[in-house]
């Protein structure tokens, strides 16, 4: 099961990316919203989460992602119950990942520690013992998946699914979606 974290204030492209292409291969994805069932975009749009993360138990997570967005990013870190979450996931052996600013939460719980990342472009002083790797679209060091921007939502969904499913059914998927 891949749980993704849908704080007010995330950024679209960076959360709907993943879940379609994540979907598209087969893999479980429930969305779970940190400020109630119907979580606004940074751009306002409406979603409607799969659950609420007072009922989330991530015991059967293979994966968790944090989408970014200033909002959003703002709305995990202020949820003890979403940072409790993705140290469980990181601490029982799951994929922990995060795009644009997020991976500044995964920064500041320490998970990045030592591990090559990517974030959005002037996060890097806040990636802590980090190794970044800017200018890097998507950067994967064994169980940790970082991507830099809305722009990379594709490449890093694309990541998510060679994660979980193999470089073969990603690359399907990326051909499905007529990627150039």
């Amino acid at each position: 099961m891949v749980y993704v974290l849908l704080g007010t204030g995330f950024e679209e492209i960076e959360a709907v990316t993943p879940i379609d292409l994540l979907r598209r291969a087969g893999v479980a994805v429930t969305t779970v919203g940190l400020n109630g069932k119907i979580v606004k975009g940074s751009h306002k749009v409406g979603f409607e989460a799969d659950m609420e993360i007072s009922d989330l138990d991530v015991s059967d997570a293979d994966m968790i992602v944090l989408p970014g967005g200033l909002g959003g990013v703002a709305s995990i870190s202020g949820c003890p119950a979403a940072l409790a979450a993705v140290e469980q996931v990181w601490q029982q052996g799951g994929f922990v990942a995060a795009i644009c600013a997020a991976p500044t939460v995964l920064a500041a719980l320490h998970i990045t520690d030592g591990h090559p990342t990517t974030c959005y472009p002037g996060c890097e002083e806040k990636m802590g013992a980090a190794l970044s790797q800017p200018g890097k679209a998507v950067v994967r060091d064994g169980k940790l998946i970082t991507g830099t921007s809305a722009g990379c939502a594709v490449p890093f969904a694309l990541a998510l699914v060679a994660a979980l499913k193999g470089e073969e059914k990603a690359q399907e998927i990326a051909e499905q979606i007529v990627i150039r």
